[in-house]
């Protein structure tokens, strides 16, 4: 096992607390426009795309703007980490996120 993997290894999926105000949603849901902090990343189906989407910057406190969508809704732009990340729905419905408009 390399040294990379190991540290993916110890990684954990922790959730945000999300403020009051907000409403709590899963991030295919979003329409664009909207901007979101991502409160977690469900694991219980594949740890191994929880972990990539981490390391995309989808983690836990991060500020997520959805810029567009394909189309035939599939797949869909976001704004993360000063980048542009293009995800499949399945994918964006592991995120759970607070929008924040």
């Amino acid at each position: 096992m390399s040294i990379v993997s190991a540290r993916l290894g110890e990684r954990v999926v922790s959730p945000v607390a999300a403020s009051l105000d907000s409403e709590r949603t899963t991030l295919d849901e979003l329409r664009p426009g909207h901007r979101c902090t991502v409160l977690s990343v469900r694991d219980d189906r594949n740890p191994t795309v929880a972990r990539r989407l981490i390391d995309l910057g989808f983690a836990p406190g991060a500020a997520v703007e959805v810029v567009r969508r394909a189309p035939l809704s599939d797949p869909v732009i976001f704004r993360v980490a000063g980048y542009e990340v293009a995800l499949r729905r399945v994918h964006a419905r592991l995120v759970d996120v607070a929008s924040t408009r």
